[in-house]
């Protein structure tokens, strides 16, 4: 039994994330503001704090407990990281830090984890909100791996989708198809990676049990182009889309990128973890999501 604590963990594939450490017989303490009810009853233990708050996180972990991994789903700003760097010195002996594609710009080939490299990436402080949430993450994993004195590692995820999306970013495309209204993509040709939830919490789980350090981009085997999603709704419900290249804001789909937006797993592989196929689960889910829709 380890003693893991996770930052986060009430919502999407952080509820994943618990229930799969439990399943393996961990101790696990969920850390957030205590806003959004779990179903984990007194499986787990429950820790109140403000993410951006030192002070507050520094309270909340100060029992003198030495984590055997901490799993950080909350953390947006450079100021957030070195909050953290500086509690936990001396009380964890794994850190994994859940990142995002986004640190990568929108590129022709698949992104590696070299192409955006935090140990020498320029430092700025702030909070989460003085950046973009691109630069956030980028920043955060830059005073991580320069600063912190226990091993870290950064999982960069694509969108992450599932049932339990609370976002709702593919139902977005779903119910605009079924209703006629106009979707914003500026360029259907354009290729992008997914994670689903599942995946996404198994892979963290995994991460537990390895060494790696650095960033390491996580998503399924494979990408797509935004017109085979589009093609996939359209024959779940019987509608054409309306695209638009150009569009209002409230339009814009979340999915719309200029140019293709993808990561290279080989990093990841080569420690011996097999990603699902894009393609075995995402048409799928639109069928599934679909047949909710209409219900």
């Amino acid at each position: 039994m380890k003693n893991i604590l996770i930052l986060g963990g009430t919502r999407f594939f952080g509820k994943r994330l618990v229930e799969q450490l439990l399943e393996d017989g961990h101790q696990v303490t969920i850390a957030t503001r205590g806003n959004t009810p779990d179903p984990f009853g007194d499986r787990v233990e429950r820790l109140v704090l403000d993410r951006e708050n030192k002070e507050s996180l520094a309270h909340a972990v100060a029992d003198g407990r030495v984590w055997e991994v901490v799993y950080d789903n909350i953390c947006y700003s450079p100021q957030a990281a070195q909050d953290a760097c500086d509690v936990f010195q001396g009380k964890v002996k794994r850190y994994i830090l859940t990142s995002s594609l986004s640190v990568y710009e929108p590129s022709s080939h698949r992104n590696q984890e070299k192409d955006v490299n935090p140990y020498i990436y320029p430092i700025t402080m702030g909070g989460k909100d003085d950046f973009s949430y691109a630069e956030g993450k980028r920043l955060a994993e830059a005073v991580f791996f320069q600063k912190a004195d226990f091993p870290v590692c950064a999982v960069r995820f694509p969108i992450v989708l599932g049932e339990d999306d609370y976002t709702e970013r593919l139902e977005f495309h779903i119910r605009r198809v079924q209703n006629g209204t106009p979707i914003g993509m500026p360029n259907l040709n354009a290729k992008v990676s997914f994670i689903d939830s599942e995946e996404a919490a198994s892979f963290l789980s995994w991460l537990r049990t390895q060494r790696v350090e650095g960033p390491i981009n996580a998503c399924s085997q494979g990408d797509v182009k935004l017109s085979e999603i589009i093609g996939w709704i359209e024959k779940e419900t019987g509608r054409k889309a309306i695209i638009q290249r150009e569009s209002a804001k409230e339009n814009a789909s979340p999915f719309g990128v200029p140019e293709s937006w993808t990561m290279d797993t080989s990093k990841a592989e080569r420690l011996g973890y097999p990603f699902k196929p894009i393609r075995s689960w995402v048409p799928a889910l639109v069928k599934q999501l679909s047949q909710q829709q209409e219900a």
